[in-house]
């Protein structure tokens, strides 16, 4: 069971109040190069993100994003660290939300004006606390970035918030130490209703950034936490939201997309498997609708495994065995066996 939230929107995206739980990612282009933004903004949307981060480190960055939000369908949230005005200016050039640490923004009279300008477009406001930008007097109470600091600096800085007029709030409270995270969202999940946006701070590359989160976001999912989330990876952002989306569908928390079954491969396996299952994936990352495939090796697991799924195949000596709904359609030679696989997934009625 979902952990019960308030419901906020993010340029017609819901998050929280029980919608399903929204993937984002950021992009790491300049901002202020604009046809480089447009680009991988598209193809983050094209991998099933919802929800688009870009940097504002500077008003030039402020007037592409002016000119990005048009030529872009996903939602688009300014993160917005140090300078008030960039906040501001961000409202005006159409920001969807505004990620700000209230604690480094500066005076209380500036947060006002962030919060005025927000509430009065409609627009909420995430709260983004991690480890490194604790306040220093909640460090010295705690005696460290342990998880009651970060607990504390993030409720500190929601009431500042609310207190300022702010209704439309999402939290989040990131640590790069899975067991520090988990412990922390955990905490705050019951100390208040604001949505949270859920992550693993500088988790890494993808291979070691892919693990933590998943353990991570996983647990915490598992226990109804979480409204929307961040895989944050070391290099292509598009690879954040293959894992996001990945963690959603292995907890059934999305039907979103194609599921493919493969097997780990042994000394049975004649083909290339490792090979066709990337193509085939590859292929098929745009896929929407809801369909499980399963490619396996041999006849062993191979055969059953497939009959389970919508489509699948069973590999045998340089050829492999075709299912559907678990009946034989064909045999195919090794050579073909990626080619005709992809078009009797593409022939599977509302697969796109």
């Amino acid at each position: 069971m979902r952990v019960k939230t308030k419901r906020v929107n993010v340029g017609g995206v819901p998050v929280g109040g029980g919608a399903p739980v929204s993937v984002q990612s950021m992009t790491n282009t300049k901002t202020s190069d604009v046809a480089s933004t447009i680009a991988q903004i598209r193809q983050l949307e094209e991998a099933g993100c919802d929800i688009v981060r870009l940097a504002v480190p500077d008003f030039a960055s402020v007037k592409a994003f002016e000119k990005i939000k048009i030529k872009v369908n996903a939602p688009l949230v300014a993160d917005i660290h140090f300078n008030y005005k960039l906040a501001l200016a961000s409202v005006d050039s159409g920001a969807d939300k505004i990620r700000i640490n209230p604690g480094n923004i500066g005076s209380i009279e500036k947060i006002e004006k962030v919060v005025a300008k927000t509430v009065a477009h409609h627009i909420p406001i995430r709260v983004g606390v991690n480890s490194g930008s604790i306040e220093k007097d909640i460090l010295k109470e705690e005696g460290g970035a342990t998880v009651s600091a970060l607990v504390k600096s993030a409720l500190k800085n929601i009431k500042i918030c609310e207190d300022l007029g702010a209704k439309d709030l999402v939290l989040s409270l990131k640590s790069s130490d899975v067991l520090k995270t988990i412990a922390a969202y955990e905490k705050v999940a019951t100390m208040t209703d604001y949505p949270l946006h859920i992550g693993v701070t500088e988790a890494g590359t993808a291979r070691a950034g892919t693990i933590k989160s998943s353990v991570a976001l996983g647990i915490l999912l598992n226990k109804g936490i979480g409204d929307t989330l961040r895989v944050s990876l070391t290099g292509d952002p598009v690879q954040e939201i293959y894992v996001g989306k990945q963690i959603l569908k292995s907890l059934n928390l999305t039907a979103q997309g194609l599921e493919i079954i493969s097997c780990p491969t042994c000394g049975r396996t004649k083909v290339d498997l490792e090979a066709i299952v990337n193509k085939v994936e590859h292929r098929l990352s745009h896929l929407q609708k809801p369909l499980t495939v399963a490619i396996m090796g041999c006849e062993v697991n191979g055969p059953g495994e497939a009959r389970e799924a919508d489509i699948g195949i069973a590999c045998g000596r340089k050829s492999a065995v075709l299912f559907r709904k678990g009946k034989i359609v064909k045999r195919i030679s090794e050579e073909n066996i990626v080619g005709e696989l992809v078009d009797e997934i593409l022939s599977w009625k509302d697969v796109v």
